[in-house]
């Protein structure tokens, strides 16, 4: 019996070791918003709109002024920041149709994975835009997999493109949810399929009006990309995707908190069709694209309001970024160009989103790690696809030989430590790439432009062309790119 009873003891003492020990490992949530600039928040110069909520994470923790997203458009980016590897090395890897085949592979290291490999609870929220199915023919009235769950996610609650293309559904571990089975769903983006109305043949039925494209199927008074008929139950309205995605994040953390999780939290904000819950339209004086960013900081304090109530806050780092740089007319006519004002979306920045400019990559980033960072402002070149190395490195994970090739570790500068990061980044407009090294960004010829340099040190609004002054300077960083193009 007192063996018994020292087994026990022993049993419980050890348990509770490895619970304080699990607790010990930060939990992390990456909030990943869509097509927000680098000057749409207040903590990073905006005057004309407030992020309150966005801000007080960038007060008490470091904001970054030199962080990049791999490329200028959202697929390639999310592919990067999934496997650390540039998406120009791929073939195909641009901005991805609804009915796309998944392009993440499943057998090589992802960042989920990096934190599954360490023992924590893995899930995606909001937007995936990577593909699913192995196949572009997919049958949507059952499981489709591959998909966010075989990529590294224990949980995935997601939509599976964007909000302006078809289907406009919410999936559930790879099912769509709502679905009636005598409803079944088909798409098609080659041609238009049923009898549903169409924002080319039905514009009187619509109400947010496209500016160019998006004229296919009509869901939820609003023209899509691409043809879609079926599951009306399952369809979502565009006022509540942002409202569900914080429920399912919320849902995911309540019934994590009690042991190390990852959630990658994939703001559909404030990508197009811009259509906040109606309790956030006309808050704002920039019409729907400023009340998509008043929504878009209220999920981000409802999100630390938990974490605060759950008593896991001070144990868990928040990340804050976006995809890509800032867009206003982007296929819909939501007075996004005409409300804009003097408000600067990209700030200081040249370009927006698609460009080669910094307007295009340079992008919010914020860690907040409360009691382990410390509150500040850092220059350091850092890109997003970093962090799976880093949190690779800092969780003690043995990353395979040749996995996640183009990113770096970068545990020291994402947590304060070191000011300066990575030495170079490749950055990816639609279609062409550009390099920047030590305060130099190097632009090559193309069709219609000679190859330009800027230094960006001192010249941030890349207003400034230098390669005639420099052209040594130019030359070298050619060769650096072409060395990092030829390493394929």
């Amino acid at each position: 019996m007192i063996v018994q009873r020292c087994f026990l003891t022993g049993l419980m003492i050890c348990l509770n070791l490895w619970y304080v020990s699990a607790q010990q490992r930060p939990n992390v949530i990456l909030i990943y918003a869509d097509d927000l600039g680098f000057g749409d928040l207040g903590c990073y110069g905006a005057t004309h709109i407030q992020t309150p909520n966005t801000d007080a994470l960038a007060e008490q923790g470091i904001r970054f002024t030199n962080a990049h997203s791999t490329s200028a458009t959202c697929t390639p980016s999310r592919y990067a920041l999934m496997t650390g590897v540039y998406p120009w090395r791929e073939k195909g890897h641009n901005i991805l149709p609804g009915d796309a085949a998944l392009i993440v592979p499943v057998n090589r290291i992802t960042l989920p994975k990096v934190f599954k490999q360490a023992g924590y609870q893995t899930g995606i929220v909001g937007k995936w835009h990577l593909g699913l199915g192995d196949q572009v023919e997919k049958n949507w009235n059952g499981r489709i997999t591959p998909g966010p769950n075989e990529t590294g996610f224990d949980y995935s609650f997601i939509f599976p493109a964007t909000a302006d293309r078809v289907p406009t559904v919410f999936m559930e571990n790879g099912k769509v949810t709502g679905l009636s089975k005598k409803d079944t769903i088909t798409v098609n983006y080659k041609r238009k399929i049923g009898d549903e109305p169409t924002g080319k043949e039905n514009p009187e039925l619509l109400k947010l009006r496209a500016s160019h494209g998006h004229n296919n199927t009509i869901i939820n008074g609003i023209g899509r990309i691409g043809f879609m008929t079926g599951g009306k139950k399952a369809r979502w309205t565009d006022e509540e995707v942002g409202p569900t995605f914080l429920a399912k994040a919320q849902q995911f953390i309540d019934k994590n908190k009690h042991r190390p999780f990852f959630l990658y939290f994939a703001l559909n904000n404030i990508h197009v069709p811009r259509m906040p819950a109606t309790m956030f339209k006309g808050k704002s004086t920039m019409g729907y694209r400023g009340d998509a960013i008043l929504e878009m900081d209220w999920i981000v304090g409802a999100i630390r309001k938990q974490l605060e109530q759950s008593g896991i806050a001070k144990n868990t780092i928040i990340i804050f970024s976006s995809d890509n740089g800032p867009v206003l007319d982007d296929g819909y006519a939501d007075e996004a160009v005409e409300k804009v004002g003097t408000h600067r979306p990209a700030g200081p920045l040249r370009g927006w989103k698609t460009s080669i400019y910094e307007g295009g990559t340079r992008v919010p980033f914020i860690v907040y790690w409360p009691g382990k960072v410390k509150a500040g402002v850092s220059d350091a070149l850092i890109s997003q696809m970093d962090l799976l190395p880093s949190f690779a490195a800092y969780l003690k994970v043995r990353i395979p030989k040749g996995a996640a090739s183009d990113a770096e570790d970068h545990i020291l500068a994402l947590t304060g430590k070191d000011p300066k990061g990575r030495e170079q980044l490749v950055e990816e407009g639609y279609h062409n790439l550009a390099i920047l090294k030590r305060g130099w960004k190097y632009i090559p010829a193309s069709k219609n432009k000679a190859e330009q340099l800027f230094y960006l040190t001192r010249d941030i609004s890349e207003a400034r062309e230098l390669s005639k002054e420099y052209p040594e300077k130019a030359a070298a960083l050619r060769g650096a790119l072409d060395a990092i193009k030829g390493n394929q």
